[in-house]
C-alpha cells in the first residue's frame, strides 16, 4: 500500500484571520461608545494641537471660501447643497487626522507634513473608494436639483430669495421635507459605507470591496450606537456650518480623530480568531 499523504495542519486563529478574503471580526459596542471616541479623541488632539488645528483651519478657510464665491455669486442653491453635501466626502478628507490617530496609538508625534502627505493613502484601493464617493455626492447633487426642480417653476437667484422660498412657502417645506428625506437615506447609506472602510483602507492592506463590507457589517450589528454616532456627527458639522466654517478648525480633527478610535473599537484586531 502507498503511504497517505500527510495531512496540512487546519488553519487557527492568527492565520485564519488573516486568510486573503476572510473578513475580520466585527465587535458590538454600547451607546457609550461614541462620547469615549469624542472624549479620546479630545486627549489625542491635546498631545498634538498645532497640527490638528492646522489641519482644521485649512479646511475650514478652504469651506469658506468655496461657500462665500457662491454665497456671493447669488447661487443659493448650491451654497445649501454643497454645504449638505460636505458629508460624502468628509471620510477622504480626514485621511492626514486618521494618520494622526494611528501614529498617536504606536508612541509618535504627528506632523503636519505626514499629515498632509499620506502614503499609505496612494493606493489604488483607497482611490476606488474616493471615487465611489465622489460618484455618489454627484448622484445627490442631481437629486437634490431634481427635489427643487419638482418644488417651483421659479428659479431663486439670491440667497435671500431662496431662505424665503424655503421657509415661508407650501412649495418650500415640501423641498425641504423631501429632500431631508431622500437626501438622509443617501447620506446614511453613505455613511454605513465609509465609516469603517477608509480609515481600516489606510489601516490594513485590504481591498476595498472587503473594507465596504466590513464597515455594512460595523453598523448593522450596532445599528443604535452608529445611528447616534451619525448624528453627533451631522450637529457637530451643523455646528461648524452655522459658524461659516470657524467650528471646523477644532471640530473636524475632533471628529478625525474620534473616528479613527471608532474604527479600531469596531474592527477586531489583526491575528483575531
Amino acid at each position: 500500500m502507498e503511504p497517505s499523504a500527510p495531512q496540512q495542519p487546519a488553519a487557527t486563529g492568527g492565520a485564519a484571520a488573516n486568510r486573503p478574503g476572510r473578513l475580520p471580526d466585527v465587535n458590538a459596542i454600547g451607546l457609550a461608545a461614541p462620547f469615549r471616541w469624542l472624549g479620546g479623541a479630545w486627549g489625542d488632539m491635546a498631545k498634538a494641537p498645532l497640527p490638528c488645528l492646522l489641519y482644521g483651519a485649512a479646511l475650514g478657510l478652504f469651506s469658506y471660501w468655496l461657500v462665500r464665491s457662491l454665497y456671493e455669486s447669488n447661487a443659493a442653491f448650491w451654497v445649501l447643497a454643497l454645504t449638505c453635501g460636505f458629508v460624502f466626502v468628509a471620510p477622504m478628507l480626514a485621511m492626514g487626522l486618521y494618520e494622526a490617530g494611528r501614529m498617536l496609538e504606536k508612541g509618535e508625534k504627528p506632523t503636519l507634513p505626514r499629515m498632509l502627505f499620506v502614503g499609505g493613502a496612494v493606493r489604488q484601493d483607497v482611490a476606488y473608494l474616493g471615487l465611489a464617493l465622489l460618484l455618489i455626492y454627484l448622484m445627490w447633487g442631481r437629486i437634490a436639483q431634481l427635489v427643487y426642480g419638482l418644488s417651483t417653476y421659479r428659479l431663486h437667484r439670491t440667497v435671500a430669495d431662496f431662505i424665503a422660498f424655503a421657509l415661508n412657502t407650501g412649495e418650500g417645506h415640501n423641498m425641504l421635507i423631501s429632500g431631508t428625506i431622500v437626501g438622509g437615506i443617501i447620506a446614511f447609506f453613505t455613511y454605513c459605507l465609509a465609516v469603517v472602510s477608509t480609515p481600516m483602507l489606510l489601516d490594513r492592506n485590504t481591498n476595498v470591496f472587503a473594507a465596504m463590507a466590513t464597515s455594512f457589517r460595523a453598523v448593522t450589528k450596532n445599528f443604535i450606537p452608529m445611528l447616534l454616532w451619525a448624528l453627533i456627527i451631522v450637529a457637530l458639522v451643523a455646528l461648524s456650518a452655522a459658524t461659516w466654517f470657524a467650528g471646523f478648525v477644532v471640530i473636524f480633527p475632533l471628529l478625525g480623530l474620534a473616528s479613527w478610535r471608532a474604527y479600531r473599537d469596531l474592527v477586531a484586531e489583526r491575528g483575531a480568531a
